[in-house]
């Protein structure tokens, strides 16, 4: 059953008397008065009321029976419903042959905004239920079966394949009132935008599911979804935001999977800069992230700390960047150094004495190409 709240009471009594130009007062289902033009009486027994509840009809009270009742003014009390039972009452204080043509008016009117905010609470209920699916699927190694009826009920297809995407708002704004605000509008945003659901994660972080279609390129379909949905909320308002497209995995853990990685691309994409990140591009990356702390991966990184002794201006590693972003292919990372190929040979050759690498080894060309990896993507 609805609880008839103060707020809500009071909010009646304000918007109606400024019609009626009367006293009105609301009572709970107890009979007691909640809100009133008379603030003197809140708080206060109310016997009509009382009598009302008991017989579940309208009660007008004249002279006489206001006299014999307990601190009572003449007036007509009616019932107020909502959800098939009786919330409470509302009472319009003045001679019944008066007011009578405007006591049903005025129950109407309360019902009726009893009732919109009625669809209100399950309206905000169904979107906080919504946001905590989101947590737990993103959360769960296997969705269990009470999640997947949890998932139905809400209109969720629990078999409909999902990818995630993080969205991190302008780190500048400090104020968290300022970040909660930001953050409401764009959860609004979301959750307007067909198939998504969404849920924030914390007050820097929100995460968008997707549903993954049957598109033959199922990559580039996301990709494009991704990018227009940015472009959306950027003209939206929302300037400052960086998102993180994560992968896409096969099997009951594969959303939480795609979670993780969404969070390893974030992470990777505060540090390179720029608004859109995509785990497709950026697979290796993520995947070595992994290998970022302990001893091994203070061995990987020694090769390229060796080198970085003898390269203060960051030429060389620069040249082996670039190297390997051209699949190793000489001529064309010559072209983009905007160097001679026999400059880029020299620079080869240096870079392989001073790491203690050979760069005509595989493996050698591996542990650079990895340590390169590990130091852009920071400490874990």
């Amino acid at each position: 059953m609805l609880l008839l709240e103060a707020s809500l009471a009071q909010s009646i009594v304000d918007r109606t008397m400024q019609i009626l130009h009367a006293n009105v007062n609301v009572m709970d289902a107890r009979g007691v008065i909640i809100a009133s033009g008379d603030a003197a009486r809140i708080g206060s027994p109310h016997e009509g009321a009382m009598m009302v509840l008991a017989q579940e009809r309208t009660i007008e009270i004249d002279d006489a029976l206001a006299r014999r009742l307990h601190d009572a003014r003449p007036g007509i009390n009616l019932p107020l419903r909502a959800e098939g039972g009786i919330v409470g009452v509302i009472g319009l204080s003045g001679e019944p042959d008066a007011i009578r043509q405007f006591a049903e008016l005025l129950r109407m009117a309360a019902e009726t905004m009893i009732e919109q905010a009625r669809l209100m609470q399950i309206i905000a209920r169904d979107a906080r239920l919504r946001e905590e699916l989101v947590l737990q699927l993103i959360g769960a190694a296997a969705p269990a079966p009470a999640l997947e009826e949890w998932a139905r009920q809400l209109g969720v297809d629990p078999a409909c394949q999902r990818v995630a995407l993080l969205l991190e708002p302008d780190p500048a704004v400090a104020d968290a009132a300022a970040q909660l605000a930001g953050q409401q509008r764009l959860l609004r945003v979301l959750a307007a935008e067909p198939g998504i659901l969404c849920a924030p994660v914390s007050l820097r972080e929100v995460v968008a599911l997707l549903p993954v279609s049957a598109a033959p390129d199922v990559a580039k379909h996301l990709r494009t979804r991704a990018e227009a949905l940015l472009a959306r909320l950027q003209r939206d308002g929302q300037v400052a935001l960086r998102l993180a497209l994560g992968g896409v995995f096969p099997g009951s853990a594969g959303l939480a999977r795609s979670y993780q990685s969404a969070r390893s691309v974030l992470r990777l994409g505060r540090q390179r800069g720029g608004a859109f990140h995509c785990y497709a591009d950026q697979t290796l990356a993520v995947l070595l992230a992994g290998l970022n702390e302990g001893w091994q991966a203070d061995e990987l990184r020694r090769p390229l700390q060796r080198l970085s002794q003898h390269d203060r201006d960051g030429q060389l590693r620069h040249t082996l960047a670039a190297w390997f972003a051209h699949d190793m292919k000489s001529a064309a990372a010559a072209r983009a150094l905007g160097v001679h190929r026999n400059t880029l040979d020299y620079r080869l050759r240096r870079l392989g004495e001073l790491s203690g690498l050979d760069l005509a080894r595989l493996d050698d060309c591996l542990l650079l190409f990895i340590a390169l990896q590990l130091d852009a993507a920071g400490p874990a």
